[in-house]
């Protein structure tokens, strides 16, 4: 698998991930975006011995887009430091069902609405509960519709916070679950391994210059032909950022 380098120089490396693909090996040993990452800086540049790149953030194994890792240790810090104190901006793109959904309307293209809830973790799910409980964290978003089609929408989501399954989980809690999302209650999809959940626009300041940075990636084949009466979906993305 090519790796689809955004941006990189000394400190960093942005790539658009596939899904399908791990952003960190786990238990399974199988390789991961880490490791292609390692492999790539390490051929291009000729580095002997082991290479170091930073994970300083993560995108669930089927979820596909932006994501960017450090390539020093100051890096990695300065890095991780701005994503835990919630100092970037993430936005997704998700295509949701709209079959039986009374909170989508056409009216609504271009606004953006916040959704806050109460999410807990029980076993490998979240689960968006009624009242806040002591297990529970409170999770925030904004979401926008950009287009619709008879059944689906395209939504725009804006992550305040940044809890495990947060997208995933508050969206089905609203009847509008993720297309290809069983875990959250969605029908699989033909592409082995993705949900049309895509991480199309990261902010986040240079760790060294203080220059802000923006990495986009286009929107996946099996998202975007579902809407082909758009001309140019990715601009038409563009225009709510």
């Amino acid at each position: 698998m090519s790796l689809n380098v955004l941006y990189e120089d000394n400190h960093l490396i942005a790539v658009n991930k596939p899904a399908g693909i791990l952003s960190q090996q786990d238990y399974t040993g199988q390789p991961s975006l880490l490791d292609m990452v390692k492999e790539y800086v390490k051929v291009r540049y000729n580095k002997p011995g082991n290479v170091f790149i930073g994970l300083v953030h993560r995108l669930d194994r089927p979820v596909s887009g932006s994501i960017v890792f450090a390539r020093t240790s100051k890096a990695a810090k300065r890095l991780s430091e701005q994503f835990r104190e919630k100092d970037t901006e993430k936005i997704y793109c998700a295509v949701v069902g709209t079959v039986g959904c009374n909170t989508l309307h056409d009216n609504e293209v271009g606004a953006w609405i916040c959704l806050e809830q109460n999410v807990e973790r029980r076993g490998d799910k979240s689960v968006v509960v009624k009242n806040k409980t002591a297990a529970s964290q409170r999770c925030i978003l904004e979401y926008t519709p950009a287009a619709f089609t008879e059944r689906e929408a395209l939504l725009l989501v804006r992550l305040i916070t940044g809890r495990k399954h947060q997208i995933r989980a508050q969206l089905a809690s609203m009847g509008m679950p993720v297309l290809g999302d069983r875990h959250y209650g969605a029908s699989p999809l033909q592409v082995t391994e993705a949900i049309c959940l895509h991480s199309f626009s990261l902010k986040i300041m240079h760790p060294t210059t203080g220059d802000y940075l923006e990495f986009r990636s286009p929107l996946p084949r099996y998202m975007s032909e579902r809407f082909n009466g758009f001309e140019d979906i990715d601009g038409v993305l563009g225009e709510y950022i």
